[in-house]
């Protein structure tokens, strides 16, 4: 079981974090972590329409070569970092003489995690964004933490690490920055619950025999969000609201059981807090996630962001429901994950993101994903693998187990 009295208080963290007004040179200095992502493109369009606001350190990618140097050339960071070495010689070429520091691998992205910087986005998605994050967290500086699988994956590990160094947390998931702005901090103790909300995805009136014939371009294609291939087969499955509300917890100060989850097709309100009194604060906005982003970059104050703006009169009606565990199961799973503790959500998210993968070159089926996260979590019980990991090492281990594991139940 979770111990919430012995973990962390993130949310006076946060809370603490200092304003991200421009440095003495009138810039902020911002590395930009899986830049050629969702997140990272979003970031970097902030960036483009305010230039003489920021100036960049370091801009990574796994392997979008082409991307990163289009992105190298037009920012001009001091270090561009491609992830898989195969591609170094490309980019190394590209950036030859421009003054941009080419490098590559795994060594060096976490390096570029160590280099002083106003703010770190950490956008990488997956398990592979732990060690950069926290890496960049270790520094003591700004954290715009968009990879939920820090928290899901290594989520005490993280915020005590989060506490020890003295940096500042601010979340960039949509959900979690509609929570952090109507989160009375001083008022803790008066909080009922916080809600997070979901579009309900592509499949959210099929019925689980529909499902069962449903294609990865199917799967694709979310009704409201332009998100990586990843993050939207999760939010078909709900399982991206289950990691959401694991790493709530580790967000903000509250129980497991004070977190939940309501389908609210139009995406129009993206988190809400309940208090004692009957008030229901809510955050609502256009589903762009440029609004989150340009937020942490501006905290406390307010920036500037071209999102739309939502019309209420012209959207009349809002709507919600409530999750069904039956259509649904990857949602339940991560709740009961959560539930349970300790190293179970690793191994959830390390499952989940080898069935994910798996769907998407369609060697199994969607309802396959659910099937085998909970095949693997049972396993990884059996074997004793849902001991809580203790450090970074234990926790990248546990994840390759699992990996390994759920491959060999697919394979069976």
């Amino acid at each position: 079981m979770v111990d919430v009295m012995s973990r962390p208080q993130p949310d006076l963290t946060i809370a603490e974090a200092p304003d991200a007004r421009p440095s003495a040179a009138g810039q902020m200095s911002l590395s930009v972590f899986g830049a050629t992502g969702s997140i990272g493109t979003s970031t970097l369009d902030l960036v483009d329409r305010a230039p003489d606001r920021y100036r960049l350190v370091a801009v990574t990618a796994q392997s979008s070569v082409d991307k990163l140097i289009e992105i190298a050339l037009k920012f001009r960071p001091e270090r561009a970092v491609i992830a898989d070495d195969a591609h170094y010689a490309t980019l190394a070429d590209a950036l030859a003489g421009t003054g941009i520091e080419a490098a590559s691998g795994r060594a060096a992205l976490i390096e570029a995690a160590t280099m002083p910087a106003d703010m770190v986005m950490a956008g990488i998605t997956g398990a592979a964004g732990l060690e950069p994050a926290l890496r960049a967290v270790q520094g003591g500086g700004r954290i715009g933490l968009a990879n939920k699988e820090c928290l899901v994956c290594a989520g005490s590990l993280f915020m005590a690490e989060v506490a020890r160094a003295g940096a500042r947390v601010l979340p960039v998931d949509s959900e979690h920055n509609a929570v952090f702005q109507v989160f009375d901090r001083e008022n803790v103790g008066r909080i009922e619950k916080v809600i997070l909300t979901a579009s309900g995805g592509p499949f959210r009136t099929w019925t689980r025999a529909e499902m069962e014939q449903a294609k990865p371009s199917q799967a694709l294609k979310h009704p409201n969000w332009s998100m990586g291939a990843k993050i939207t087969i999760d939010s078909a499955t709900l399982m991206n609201k289950g990691l959401e509300i694991i790493e709530a917890f580790h967000l903000f100060p509250l129980e497991a059981h004070q977190f939940e989850a309501l389908i609210h097709p139009q995406s129009a309100i993206h988190g809400l807090v309940q208090y004692e009194d009957g008030s229901l604060l809510a955050q609502l906005g256009a589903p762009d996630m440029r609004t989150p982003i340009a937020h942490c970059l501006s905290w406390p104050e307010r920036g500037t962001a071209p999102s739309a703006r939502l019309d209420l009169a012209a959207l009349a009606t809002l709507t919600f429901e409530k999750p069904d565990f039956d259509r649904f199961p990857a949602f339940a799973l991560a709740l009961a994950a959560l539930k349970r503790g300790e190293g179970a959500p690793t191994v959830l998210n390390a499952a989940n993101e080898i069935a994910v993968h798996a769907f998407l070159a369609e060697r199994i089926g969607f309802l396959d994903i659910a099937g085998t996260v909970e095949a693997a979590l049972d396993a990884a019980e059996k074997r004793g693998l849902l001991k809580e990991p203790g450090s970074l090492e234990a926790a990248l281990e546990l994840d390759s187990e699992t990996r390994a594991l759920t491959r060999h139940i697919m394979a069976a």
